[in-house]
């Protein structure tokens, strides 16, 4: 017990011994931040390296406060400006068809129906053919005028 206790105390002075010596290099560091500072070091490019020297001297050149107030003022002003638009024809803006998203958000559904409706008549007439209720010739010729009438009944 005795020998933890010792450890203890140990491990402590030497944390507080660590914390002493940070706050020396704290002090140490602000003291040496608070003196001014002779120049303004150059920022150095790391990420890439400017082709030109034009545009490095430009990344370099210090912006001074005035311009910053000039741009902003000069920007407020053309808000202040009013916008003139153009009169904008409602009937180019607008839908041909008032139903044009519905036909389009249908359109997949309706190709998928339209392929399990080909595969079941396909089927129809595979199944009349393997009965023996009528030939290959018949079967098309029933489509056929069955087709017809429908387009009669449309027009």
């Amino acid at each position: 017990m005795t020998d933890t206790v010792g450890k203890l105390e140990e491990e402590a002075l030497k944390r507080k011994e660590r914390l002493r010596n940070l706050k020396r290099k704290q002090e140490a560091s602000s003291a040496e931040a608070e003196q001014p500072a002779e120049a303004i070091p150059k920022p150095v490019f790391r990420n890439y390296r400017p082709e030109s020297e034009e545009i490095q001297e430009s990344a370099l050149e210090e912006v001074q406060p005035t311009d910053v107030e000039r741009e902003i003022s000069s920007q407020l002003e053309l808000m202040r400006a009013p916008i003139v638009i153009e009169e904008i024809d409602i009937a180019n803006l607008a839908p041909r068809k008032p139903d044009w998203d519905l036909k389009r958000d249908v359109s997949k559904k309706l190709e998928k129906l339209e392929r399990r409706t080909q595969k079941a008549i396909a089927e129809l007439i595979r199944d009349r053919l393997k009965a023996g209720q009528e030939d290959i010739m018949q079967a098309v010729n029933v489509a056929a005028v069955a087709a017809s009438r429908e387009g009669d009944e449309e027009d």
